[in-house]
């Protein structure tokens, strides 16, 4: 099972819920300033800007692993902008400067001007830096196809779901290289789904290309945040995913129902705090919330994780989520454990509500 080997060694309990985050993370003070001075000054070279992100990366991977949680990632210290990342290393895309997107808010659009292709590898790297740095098991998020097509100018393919393909062969490159270097836990963030729901399909067959040829050990995620998601389900049911990774903690779980008919047959990675909030939720409220998660799947099929990336979050607010998430989820455990916590009547119970 893809699951079983992020237990830690030395974990407390008998049930074992999977604590995570989804991949962001706010990036030190200092590290903006770096940026900076890399960007607009000709005496800070690469090697200066590849000390900084190193320090940043290695800073926020213990910083996840003082929180508890059982897989991490470095917080994205060396990324900036989700699609433009990946962009500036694929080749076939081109910037021509920002677009407005909304309010005052602007984002470096790509324009697709020649076939996508792989050259060097985008993540390896990374996650080659973080494995090494850190203890606990590594997660890898990946912008998917979709959202890399729908994101940008397409100026070459008939229409995004030839460009989609295409990107997503070259995610399955990746990937092969990352699972070659040892990653075992890979997240596909697909947040333009939410807005094109009924683009699904589009997304199943990416994936399928994306899973081609990996080994059985390596589990997939797929991430897609702020949408309706009865448009999408059940049919993301079929797609050739381990996890499906959703945020509903912003809306009160209002949408959790969805999940309940048809069974939801695969791991729910759930959002148990919410990331607008520059709050810190307390034990109590995240267990309750974790509860909501066990009305869907039983403890062995259940992640935990913030609803989204938190890199707009003070980093304490960011950190005191994270670690009162690992608190009550080290406190399920133990009610369960304990029979405190009856994860069958929970579920039995919400499908009875459901066909009511």
């Amino acid at each position: 099972m893809t699951r079983e080997q992020f237990r830690p060694d030395d974990h407390p309990n008998e049930q074992f819920i999977l604590s995570t985050v989804v991949g962001s993370y706010p990036k030190p003070k200092w590290l903006d300033r770096v940026r900076e001075r890399y960007e607009e000054s000709d005496d800070f070279d690469d090697a200066n800007w590849e000390e900084a992100t190193d320090d940043a990366s290695r800073l926020i991977t213990h910083e996840h692993e003082r929180a508890g949680l059982d897989a991490v990632v470095d917080g994205e210290m060396r990324r900036n902008e989700m699609v433009e990342f990946f962009a500036e290393r694929i080749e076939g895309y081109e910037f021509n400067g920002p677009v407005k997107v909304w309010g005052h808010n602007y984002f470096d659009k790509p324009s697709v001007v020649e076939e996508v292709a792989y050259d060097d590898s985008w993540l390896v790297e990374e996650f080659e830096f973080t494995n090494d740095v850190a203890t606990k098991p590594v997660k890898v998020p990946i912008t998917g196809p979709y959202t890399l097509a729908s994101w940008c100018f397409n100026e070459v393919y008939d229409d995004d779901r030839a460009l989609a393909l295409d990107l997503a062969d070259l995610v399955n490159e990746e990937i092969g290289k990352l699972v070659e270097a040892g990653a075992r836990y890979i997240q596909i963030d697909e947040p333009a789904l939410a807005t094109t729901p009924d683009d699904h399909a589009i997304v199943g067959d990416c994936l399928d290309r994306i899973v081609a040829g990996l080994p059985e050990d390596v589990r997939i995620g797929l991430h897609v945040c702020y949408g309706d998601y009865s448009r999408i389900y059940p049919e993301i049911l079929e797609f050739p995913i381990d996890e499906f990774d959703v945020e509903l903690a912003n809306g009160d779980y209002e949408q959790l129902d969805v999940f309940k008919e048809p069974e939801f047959d695969l791991d729910l990675a759930l959002g148990v705090t919410d990331v607008h909030v520059a709050e810190v939720e307390s034990v109590e409220a995240i267990e309750a919330n974790i509860e909501k998660g066990l009305e869907i799947v039983p403890p062995e099929r259940l992640t935990v994780s913030p609803d989204c990336g938190v890199k707009l979050l003070p980093r304490e607010v960011a950190y005191g989520k994270m670690a009162n998430m690992v608190e009550a989820t080290r406190k399920v455990e133990r009610k369960l454990d304990d029979g405190e916590i009856d994860a069958r009547a929970l579920r039995e119970g919400a499908t009875a509500s459901a066909d009511d």
